[in-house]
């Protein structure tokens, strides 16, 4: 701030107690100190608010930005959409005219559709399993497996599963 050095400081005190004396000096002192104390927060609050102005303009700066993009990405999105959906509607309609010539055909049931899904999924184990389940049964391979717990409680001599035992017994 500003540059005083300590020569300075001691000819200002010596002129203030010429000029002002001895018995008023502390008084004026006091309220030099409280004037000076004020002034110093008030510039620091000028400061802070100054600061606080400029943050909320960048703040409102910044939210113009997002609204501005997030709007443009809405438009590209529904622009989109309403391109796909044209493309969709304009092959079915295609696809429709040129299968038969009756466009309100009637979608097909949840039986068929179940039926043609139980078929699609045993034509593709049959397909891709590595052993036939024919050949399992005639060679006596497993085709369920059971845990060792369930596998002691069904063959135990008595019939019942074994009571399990503590640690330290």
């Amino acid at each position: 701030m500003i540059d005083i050095a300590f020569s300075k400081l001691a000819i200002i005190g010596v002129a203030a107690l010429v000029f002002i004396g001895p018995e008023k000096l502390p008084k004026v002192a006091r309220m030099a100190g409280t004037l000076l104390g004020r002034a110093q927060r008030y510039i620091n609050d000028v400061k802070s608010e100054v600061s606080r102005e400029m943050e909320l303009d960048e703040l409102r700066k910044m939210h113009r930005d997002v609204q501005s993009a997030a709007s443009d990405v809405e438009s590209t999105i529904k622009r989109n959409f309403s391109q796909v959906e044209e493309e969709v509607h304009s092959v079915w309609n295609e696809a429709a005219t040129g299968i038969d010539d009756n466009p309100l055909r009637e979608p097909p049931t949840l039986d068929q559709v179940s039926d043609k899904s139980k078929n699609f999924r045993r034509k593709k184990l049959a397909h891709t399993s590595a052993v036939p389940t024919w050949y399992k049964r005639r060679t006596g391979q497993r085709s369920r497996v059971i845990s060792g717990a369930a596998r002691v409680a069904k063959y135990s001599p008595d019939g019942k599963a074994r009571t399990p035992r503590s640690f330290f017994q």
